[in-house]
Order: structure tokens, then C-alpha cells, then sequence
């Protein structure tokens, strides 16, 4: 018993009431060709396999996709509606959880959907049988059952057309972050983008047909992307000219070719990659590999060929390699057949070999011999080869005749063909073309387009206004136009920005102490000890001297100008840095006296510092630009004294070089250089402090880049103290001064290159 979500079932009574609503507003709007009026959902096995049957009443056209979830096949049908067909088939069946059936509005005409909803992941095929659209189903893996079943959408190829590329599929594929519209084209073509109107692309596509089964409207709105329709036609039934337009929400659009297809990408406004900014009109994003010129391979002379290989890819088969023994051939895809034959005719062989493959079959007059052969369950296209080579025969296919000659002499037919066309070329008239070059130097594209003149060509250069004068067959001519074309675009232009980014933070604290004084013991002051000796006793303390701060002692030093410190740790304090303080004690005959100065200090800051230069150069030219300043320095030498500078300055030094997918190779060099007043020389002059970054680096286009850093960090714990008596516990502490600092430092260094004229420089 398989289980039913809840959610399946809700998408499948939303599915119901939509359907059943639908007719009757397509009924409203118009009529379509086709009408849908069954719908059969049966198993084909016992594994789960089922299939979908839609009748119409007449063969319809459809695209198959599926969505985001691959959850559900979607299939449309234009030009057609719903007539009789139900709107929902909720039974399931096999891997087939339910059918829906809608039909929606595409510019006046009519679309039928078809939703397939899958219960687990399967393959899945759809055809066409008669005016039935087969839908079939397997359990298994995601993908395609059948190839060859499974197409996209079934169309008359039209006639071929010299110099016409066909447009085999125009389809919408929804990506994570863009819509993709692709364009299926036979060869390369032109093309040019414009806006049609608001929020409405167009794309123009010169030189291609489009078949009448892809003039259509391809209904997107139901991905919820920046897409909402695309649609395809001939304007006014042209032959030669295809246009597509796209109804977009707020999108931005680039488009770039894949092989022989076109890809227009839609993204959301602010989400096109950089690598994609500013897209050139022709598609280009980059420099790309491109062929200018390629010798004339003669296509429309009939090649020769050892042996018959069935090719897929026209009515004339392609060029094949003389059979080596050993060698893998071609496909062989003929009917098989035994043959037994002893000393045949060749010729009968032959005519056999044709009558069993139904080609037609011409054999020269020169062709003779017999063959014996025994084979069995062989295919008939491999028969033949065998035959040609057993005989050193050889054939020109052409079509569905086969002229058959011995190998040598339809080799010389060929290369007499050949060498009459090469004649034919050489005798073409003469013409004469003005090429002008706008970028680049007509005289270096000179030299690099001589060796694609014939030998009855010339090339001359007008200086004056650039141009080349180039005289040649047409072939030739073109080839030119489009070698310089390719070589004649702007340079591209890096702006290069730079940020150096500077932080500091410094952290200190500086605890310290003075105390002294003096005490005097003598008859003079009326205090002596009272012994012969001594009579008299002074104590002084000894640690002062000439720079000793002893502010805060002012009542002291009045009546003694000297406090007589015993230790001297005092912190540095002074205007805007610290504080202190000062206690003075004394007798009242001032024989005793006892002065006390604490000090301390603390600071701690941040400091940030933005230096951002910028310049503008061309590709592979070094650039420079820098600010600063000269700092003199005097000398004194036999001659005297002289005055040198130093430069302290903000440097920066690139050479950029743009590559071929659109990044920017660098050899940057950056100075940052300042002078230090708070180290300076015996004579005062400043020390210079120097940062400096010089590296080689790659980064794409509008990205950034940290090419350096540097962080430092320098800490300290300093101690003064009297010895002995500084290490007493507590009391040690009026002996000693203490110092802890902190200073952090980093520094950091951010590239960012840009190509201004990305578009004209690199998209061509």
C-alpha cells in the first residue's frame, strides 16, 4: 500500500479547481487548433512502469522539462486547450502519483500544460503517435529512457539554405541564481540586443530561419525567477532573421555563445558577477581563442573514401582515413546478410551489396577481378568495405550514389579538381579595400596580415589617418577585415586602489615614590647626645640631585631647598601626563625634617590611520603615485656642514597586465614611510619608519585583494627598587617603582583592480 502526502493531495485539489476553471476563460479568449479531449494514465508493468496518454485532434507539437523539485514533468503544448479531457487524474498509478491538466494565455494564442506528478524518481520518454502524446514512464534514476524518443519538440527541418544557420530549439532552463534562455543554432551567427520596451529584452539574430513549429510564447512565470515569457518568431515570415524576446522582472542580462548556441542569462538587479560586468553588445565577457582564417578544404568537390560509413550527420559522408589493419572504422549500422560466394565477379558483388543496402551503384570500366567471400551476420556497409579494400578500390558518395574506381585514380580525379580550383581562385578579379584601424598601429597589423596575401596581394599603410590599403581577392580581403577586427581593440585600463589600514593602541602605567630628609643631633641646635664622641650625629638622605622633580613639596622646600631624597623612584608625571603628590614633616626647631612625594601615571589610546592612493594606466605599464615629505639632515664633513633630504613618503608602484579571461596579474610594490620625532639622533634629527609591501599576485576583476599584514605587539613590566629593602613584603613597597606597558600594532594592506573599459577592450 503506497502512501499519500498531504501535500501531494493539496497540490492535487489545487490542481483540480484550477483546471476546472481554466476552460472556461480560454473559451473567453479565443480558439486554438487543437483541442485536448482524453486523458489515460495505465500501467505497462509490474515495477512500477506507466504511461500518459493526451488525445487530441490533431498531432501536437510539445516541450518537456523538469522542474525545479524534479518532482513533476512538465510538458507543453501550444496552440491548444482543453475540450472534454478532465482537469485532474488523481488515481495513481505505477510511479505516476496524479495528473493536471491547465490551459493558459500566450500573446492571443492558446498553451495547454500537462503536469506529471512522480512519486519517485524515474526515466521518462515523449513522443508523438498520430495526434497522441505518449507519455512513458519507468522507475529508475532521473533522466531520459529514450534518446531518440524523447524530443524536445518535434519540427520540420526546413530546407537547406546556402549561408542560412537553422535554429534547432529555443528553450528556458531555470538555474539557482539566473534564468537561462538557449538558442540551439547549426552554425555561428550575428547578433544584437535591445530593449523592445519596459522590462522587455530582444534579441536580433541575423542570418538564421526559424521553423514554424518554434515561432511560439514559452510561459516561465511559474519558476518565480526573473523570466516570465520567452518568445520566439520570424519578423515578418523572414527567412534570414530571427528575433527573441523576453518578458523580465528588475534583471540585468548578459550573453555569451557555447559552441554553436546562444546563452542569454537573466539575474536578479546587483547579482550579474563581476566577471560578467559590462558585457559587450557581441557577447564577449574575455579574450577568446577565435580562427580568422582557414585554407580552403574544397568542400563541395566530392571526397574519396576505402570504404562505406554510415554518418549520422548528412546525406554526405566525411572525409575517412585509409583502413589500417587493426583500425577502429565507423559505426556500421547496414542491415546484415550472409554471403557465400566463390571467384564472384566483383561487379556482381557489387550490384548485390547495392540492391541489399538500396543505394545506387556506378562502377568504372577499369574495375575487374573476382573475390571469394564468406560471411555470416555481417553488415552490409561493413561488406563493402572489405570488398573495396580487398580489390584496392575506392568511392565517392554523393547523396545515395556511389560511383566506385580503383583507389589511385579517383585520388588524381580529386586532385586535379583541386588544382582546377586553385587556379580558378588565383585568376579572381582583384580588389581594393580600405581597412582603417582605430586602436592599434596600421603598420604593426601590416606586417602580421602579409601572410595571408596571395601572391598577386599588397598591403600599404596611410599614416595619416591609420588606414590600410589592401589590394587582393575577396576571400583574401575578408580574411584581413577580420584579423584586424580581432586585433584592433582598445587597451584595456586598470584603475588600481589601494587602502592601507594602520591601528595602534597603546597601554601604560608608571607607580612611583621619594622619600628622605634630614636629622641633626649637635650642642649648636641644643639636641647633642651627650657623649665625647659622638657629640654630634647628621643623617642626610643622598639620592637628590639637580633634576629631581620635587613638586608638591613647596612648604619644605622653602625653609630647605633641598628635600635630601633617600629614594629617588619617581614616576613621570608632568602637564596633561600623571599626577603626584607631596607631604613635608617637621620639627620645631627644624632639626628633624621628613618629606614624602608620591607620583603615578596612566594612559592608554587607539589610533587609526586610512591611507587610500589610486591611479589609472593601460595594460603592461607601470604606474606610479606617491605623496610625503623631505626631512633634512645635516652633515658636517671637511667642506663644512651639508644639508641632505630624505624622503619620507606614501608610494605606490604597479604594473598590471589584464589576461585573457578578463583577471589582472600585478607587480605592486607599496611604501608607506614617516618620520619619528619621539626617536631621534644625538643631533635631533627624526628616524624614518618604514613599511613596505612588494609582491606578484592575481585577482579577477573588481575583486580585493589582502596582499599583506603585519601585526606586532610589545609588552613590558619594569621594577626599580632599592636592594634588599625592595623586596621586603609590603614595606618594600616605599622602595620600588613600577612600570607595565602595552602597545599593539597592525597593519594591513588591500588591492582592488578595475578594468574601466572592460566592454570595449576585452569584448570583442
Amino acid at each position: 500500500m503506497r502512501w499519500t502526502s498531504p501535500r501531494l493531495s493539496s497540490a492535487l485539489t489545487l490542481g483540480l479547481a484550477l483546471a476546472i476553471l481554466t476552460p472556461a476563460r480560454a473559451e473567453a479568449a479565443g480558439s486554438a487548433s487543437r483541442h485536448a479531449t482524453r486523458i489515460q494514465v495505465a500501467r505497462t508493468g509490474n515495477t512500477g512502469a506507466a504511461q500518459v496518454t493526451v488525445s487530441f485532434t490533431a498531432a501536437p507539437t510539445f516541450s518537456a522539462r523538469l522542474d525545479k523539485q524534479r518532482k513533476r514533468l512538465i510538458i507543453d503544448v501550444p496552440d491548444a486547450d482543453i475540450r472534454g479531457a478532465p482537469g485532474a487524474v488523481t488515481k495513481r498509478t505505477g510511479v505516476i502519483g496524479g495528473v493536471l491538466a491547465q490551459t493558459f494565455d500566450t500573446n492571443g494564442s492558446k498553451t495547454t500544460r500537462v503536469l506529471v506528478t512522480l512519486l519517485e524518481d524515474a526515466k521518462y520518454s515523449v513522443r508523438v503517435d498520430g495526434t497522441k502524446l505518449v507519455v512513458a514512464f519507468e522507475p529508475g534514476s532521473l533522466g531520459v529512457l529514450d534518446k531518440k524518443r524523447a524530443v524536445t519538440l518535434e519540427t520540420k527541418a526546413p530546407a537547406a539554405e546556402t549561408g542560412i544557420a537553422r535554429v534547432s530549439d529555443v528553450r528556458f532552463e531555470h538555474q539557482k541564481s539566473r534564468d537561462d534562455v538557449v538558442i540551439e543554432l547549426s552554425e555561428n551567427v550575428r547578433y544584437r540586443l535591445s530593449k523592445s520596451g519596459k522590462n522587455r529584452a530582444r534579441l536580433v539574430i541575423d542570418g538564421a530561419s526559424l521553423p514554424e513549429a518554434l515561432s511560439r510564447t514559452l510561459d516561465a512565470s511559474a519558476f518565480g525567477g526573473s523570466v516570465r515569457a520567452v518568445s520566439s518568431y520570424a519578423p515578418n515570415g523572414s527567412s534570414d532573421q530571427v528575433v527573441i524576446e523576453v518578458e523580465t522582472a528588475e534583471a540585468e542580462n548578459s550573453i555569451a555563445r557555447r559552441g554553436h548556441s546562444l546563452v542569454w542569462s537573466f539575474y536578479e538587479p546587483g547579482a550579474l558577477p563581476s566577471s560578467v560586468t559590462g558585457v559587450a553588445a557581441d557577447g564577449g565577457v574575455a579574450r577568446k581563442t577565435r580562427t580568422v582564417y582557414v585554407e580552403p578544404d574544397f568542400e563541395d568537390i566530392p571526397k574519396v573514401h576505402d570504404g562505406y560509413v554510415e554518418q549520422s550527420g548528412g546525406d554526405e559522408a566525411a572525409a575517412v582515413t585509409p583502413g589500417v589493419l587493426g583500425q577502429t572504422r565507423g559505426r556500421y549500422t547496414g542491415r546484415r546478410v550472409d554471403l557465400d560466394l566463390k571467384d564472384a565477379d566483383v561487379h556482381n558483388v557489387l550490384r548485390l551489396l547495392a540492391d541489399v543496402g538500396r543505394v545506387n551503384i556506378v562502377t568504372a570500366d577499369n574495375v575487374s577481378g573476382n573475390v571469394t567471400i564468406r560471411m555470416r551476420n555481417v553488415p552490409w556497409d561493413q561488406a563493402l568495405d572489405v570488398v573495396l579494400q580487398a580489390k584496392g578500390l575506392g568511392m565517392v558518395r554523393q547523396g545515395n550514389m556511389i560511383r566506385v574506381a580503383p583507389l589511385s585514380d579517383l585520388e588524381k580525379e580529386r586532385e586535379m579538381a583541386i588544382a582546377r580550383r586553385k587556379q580558378e581562385m588565383q585568376l579572381a578579379p582583384i580588389e581594393t579595400r580600405l581597412i582603417p584601424v582605430s586602436y592599434a598601429s596600421a603598420g604593426d597589423i601590416q606586417d602580421r596580415a602579409k601572410d595571408l596575401l596571395s601572391e598577386r596581394g599588397s598591403i600599404a599603410v596611410d599614416e595619416r589617418t591609420n588606414v590600410m590599403i589592401v589590394r587582393d581577392v575577396a576571400g583574401n580581403l575578408n580574411q584581413i577585415e577580420e584579423l584586424t577586427r580581432s586585433l584592433d581593440t582598445q587597451t584595456p585600463q586598470v584603475l588600481v586602489e589601494a587602502r592601507i589600514v594602520e591601528a595602534t593602541s597603546r597601554y601604560l602605567r608608571d607607580v612611583g615614590i621619594q622619600w628622605g630628609g634630614d636629622a641633626t643631633f649637635s650642642g649648636a641646635t641644643g639636641n647633642s647626645t651627650g657623649l665625647v664622641f659622638p657629640n654630634s650625629v647628621g643623617v642626610v638622605g643622598g639620592a637628590s640631585d639637580s633634576n629631581t622633580p620635587t613638586g608638591g613639596l613647596s612648604p619644605f622646600t622653602n625653609s630647605v631647598p633641598n628635600p635630601n631624597f633617600a629614594v629617588n623612584l619617581p614616576a613621570t608625571v608632568g602637564t596633561g601626563q600623571g599626577g603626584a603628590i607631596g607631604l613635608s614633616f617637621g620639627s620645631i626647631d627644624n632639626t628633624i625634617n621628613l618629606a614624602v612625594r608620591l607620583s603615578a601615571a596612566e594612559s592608554s589610546g587607539m589610533l587609526r590611520i586610512l591611507s587610500s592612493p589610486r591611479i589609472l594606466t593601460m595594460d603592461n605599464q607601470q604606474a606610479r603615485i606617491s605623496q610625503g615629505t623631505l626631512i633634512p639632515f645635516s652633515q658636517i664633513s671637511a667642506q663644512g656642514v651639508q644639508t641632505t633630504f630624505q624622503e619620507a613618503k606614501l608610494q605606490l608602484l604597479v604594473k598590471p597586465h589584464v589576461t585573457a579571461d578578463g583577471s589582472i596579474s600585478m607587480k605592486v610594490k607599496i611604501n608607506r614611510d614617516e618620520p619619528d620625532f619621539n626617536q631621534t639622533s644625538p643631533r635631533g634629527d627624526p628616524t624614518i619608519l618604514k613599511r613596505e609591501a612588494e609582491t606578484n599576485l592575481l585577482v579577477m576583476d573588481g575583486h580585493t585583494a589582502v596582499i599583506g599584514g603585519i601585526f606586532t605587539r610589545n609588552t613590558g613590566r619594569n621594577l626599580d627598587q632599592v636592594p634588599f629593602f625592595g623586596d621586603i613584603p609590603l614595606i618594600g613597597l616605599l622602595f620600588q617603582r613600577r612600570r607595565a606597558s602595552d602597545t599593539r600594532g597592525e597593519l594591513v594592506i588591500f588591492l582592488t583592480p578595475r578594468i574601466v573599459n572592460r566592454a570595449e577592450a576585452l569584448g570583442r
